[in-house]
Formats: C-alpha cells, structure tokens, sequence
C-alpha cells in the first residue's frame, strides 16, 4: 500500500490587499496629468523643432514646407538634421490626425511633403 502524506494546514491562494485607491490618491499629488492631447503637446513643445503657430493650416502646401523649413532650420534642440526633423513632424501630424482630417487637407499636406523634399533639393 503506497504512503499517502497528511498535511495539517490546507493552501490558500495568495490574496492582495486592495489598496489601489490610496495608491492612486497619492499619486496624483506628486505626478502632473497628462494632457488629453498629448500629441498637440508634441507639436508644440517637440524637441524636433519649434514650429509657427497654426503651420499645418496654412492655405499653400508650398507655405507649409517654406514653414516647416524655416523652423527646423533655427531650431536649437532638433537632434538630427533638419530634413529629417521637418519631414517627421509632418509625418506625425499626419499620422496622428486619422480619419478626423478632411481630405482637402491632407491632400495639402501630402503635397506639402513633395514641396518639402524640392525646398531641402531631394527630389
């Protein structure tokens, strides 16, 4: 006949204890909130560069990347060339507007990316 072990004490699951609201609490004291749009504050405060207020509303695609050019250029705190700087904040713009941007104004700013390309001479 095979032993067959006795235990006194049965196994219970570990259980936490649910502290996740004095957690949050104080934790929202020290940490600032982020902001609901967190890819306005990109645009704005990108280390990229320092874009003109209101430049991807521009009415010329040419005036967008004459903008886009001007700024990465005199941007202090861009940390790879200024092509690359300019192209990638378009991008991003692009990109984070979706489905909400009407088509008449990503079709600009599409053209804006070749006018880009012409202003920085790689066409």
């Amino acid at each position: 006949m095979a032993h067959v072990r006795k235990t006194t004490h049965s196994r219970k699951p570990a259980t936490r204890k649910k502290s996740g609201a004095r957690r949050s609490s104080a934790r929202k004291s020290t940490r600032r909130v982020a902001p609901k749009c967190w890819s306005q504050r990109v645009t704005k405060q990108s280390d990229a560069l320092d874009l003109k207020r209101g430049v991807f509303t521009l009415s010329s695609p040419r005036k967008i990347a004459a903008s886009l050019k001007r700024s990465a250029e005199h941007s202090a705190r861009r940390k790879t060339g200024a092509y690359r700087s300019a192209l990638s904040m378009l991008t991003f713009y692009i990109n984070r507007a979706g489905t909400t941007l009407p088509k008449t104004q990503r079709a600009r700013l599409e053209k804006a990316k070749v006018e880009l390309k012409r202003a920085f001479g790689r066409e």
